[in-house]
């Protein structure tokens, strides 16, 4: 039985594709989720940006933290961290073998991936288009 799954979150909504690889984390797996720029959020984009600064305005800009991540994969780490019981020594261990990447790493380009997408009528915005606003 393999082990490792690789996401490929190339248009898939992100708490879709967070939920997913929260599941296969906690069922013990390590899994890697590569192009988490690419991830869109559905619904409109002044809403979207909204949120997320007001989710950073929050959590504030000290020094000491907590602190808000800008960077895609990071977002992407803390929405699946957000799915699982992080405080719990189950949850610690799934967290650990949750991997996210920008882009695909030449060591997974000829992996299988498990793609999440879906088609939908909606508005969305990449996950890059938020990082980029929250720097």
């Amino acid at each position: 039985m393999n082990n490792e799954i690789v996401i490929d979150a190339e248009g898939g909504v992100l708490g879709r594709v967070a939920s997913y690889a929260a599941k296969e984390a906690l069922k013990g797996k390590k899994v890697v989720i590569v192009n988490c720029n690419e991830a869109l959020i559905t619904g409109k984009r002044r809403m979207i940006f909204g949120d997320y600064k007001i989710m950073r305005a929050k959590r504030g800009h000290s020094l000491k933290g907590p602190k808000f991540p800008k960077v895609a994969e990071r977002i992407m780490k803390r929405t699946v961290r957000g799915m699982l019981p992080h405080k719990k020594e189950r949850g610690l261990e799934a967290i650990r073998n949750v991997t996210c990447y920008d882009a695909t790493p030449t060591e997974f380009e000829g992996a299988e991936k498990v793609s999440i997408r879906k088609e939908f009528k909606v508005k969305v915005v990449k996950l890059s288009e938020v990082s980029r606003e929250l720097r």
